[in-house]
């Protein structure tokens, strides 16, 4: 699957992933409306809101884009109805002929572990049957449990030729509380960058792994280091923008090649028509908003990529 993705981030000459974390007060108000007077102000009619909210900005970004990211939490919230709309997200962005990375952060042991991996990367046996529980091409994994977490996703995604992002070095402030703390003399996150590399060389692409990594933007120069200690493995980072991250300081996830890292940004394009920048687009034109958003997205990455 990681070829999948590089093929499809060199057509769009675009190293990015539109992250479709959808909040009720992003969704303009004209689609809440419209829903609520067909599902009454229910979790279904959430669940449509949402749903009508994401089509419009795929359908608005997806010539343009390699992947979206959808955040699983942000449909959980909303029970059964919004896993519905998750599902209905992830098979609209593959029928649109998007990569689609679930953003599930799973993490746990034997049998659930491999309960989570099947359900979301392959194939659940019903009787004589099998289905596929989500239509998602690459998971976001904890490793806070160790091989005994990750390999069953690793093996999943050798049978079905997916792939997962395993969680290095997070964005968020107090991600240092743990993975900044010595071992050895070495912080704990380089640690977890060697398990990757070596998760990683069982389940190669071409040049690449399908097992890839989560470095966060806001952290440039451990994001240095890590580029180096996994040369193969391709780093999802989070923090562009609304989280402070800059296109300058990003241009070291990527190696030589131009390829090895893809940027996400999440409510900077989703909710970019609430933005001063976009706000002559309106709500009613929230979608062209987000079209814009990507395209000053892929300019400002690529131009610090030129100037590397």
């Amino acid at each position: 699957m990681i070829n999948t993705l590089i093929k499809k981030i060199q057509e769009t000459n675009a190293p990015i992933v539109v992250g479709l974390d959808p909040m009720m007060n992003y969704i303009p108000k004209y689609i809440q409306e419209k829903a609520f007077a067909e599902y009454g102000e229910t979790l279904k009619g959430a669940a449509e809101a949402i749903w009508e909210y994401n089509k419009g900005i795929i359908d608005a970004t997806y010539d343009l884009i390699p992947a979206v990211k959808p955040q699983i939490a942000m449909y959980e919230q909303f029970g059964i109805e919004g896993l519905i709309a998750f599902e209905r997200t992830c098979e609209y962005a593959k029928s649109k002929g998007l990569v689609v990375i679930g953003d599930i952060k799973r993490g746990d042991i034997g049998s659930t572990s491999t309960a989570y991996a099947v359900g979301h990367l392959g194939q659940v046996q019903v009787g004589s049957k099998k289905y596929s529980g989500f239509s998602e091409d690459f998971v976001t994994v904890n490793p806070y449990l160790g091989t005994d977490g990750v390999k069953p996703f690793v093996d999943v995604c050798k049978e079905e030729d997916k792939g997962i992002f395993v969680l290095v070095k997070t964005s968020n402030p107090s991600s240092g509380e743990f993975q900044d703390q010595l071992v050895d003399g070495r912080p704990l996150y380089e640690l977890v960058a060697e398990k990757v590399v070596e998760w990683g060389n069982e389940c190669m692409g071409d040049k690449y792994s399908n097992v890839g990594c989560v470095v966060g933007a806001t952290y440039p120069e451990m994001g240095k280091v890590l580029r180096k200690l996994m040369p193969n493995t391709y780093i999802l980072v989070p923090g562009y923008g609304a989280q402070g991250g800059k296109a300058e300081d990003l241009v070291h996830y990527f190696n030589e090649d131009g390829l090895g890292a893809i940027v996400n940004s999440s409510r900077g394009i989703i909710a970019a028509y609430k933005q001063e920048k976009y706000a002559e687009f309106g709500e009613e034109r929230y979608a062209e908003a987000s079209r814009q958003a990507v395209i000053d997205m892929i300019e400002d990455i690529n131009s610090a990529l030129a100037n590397k």
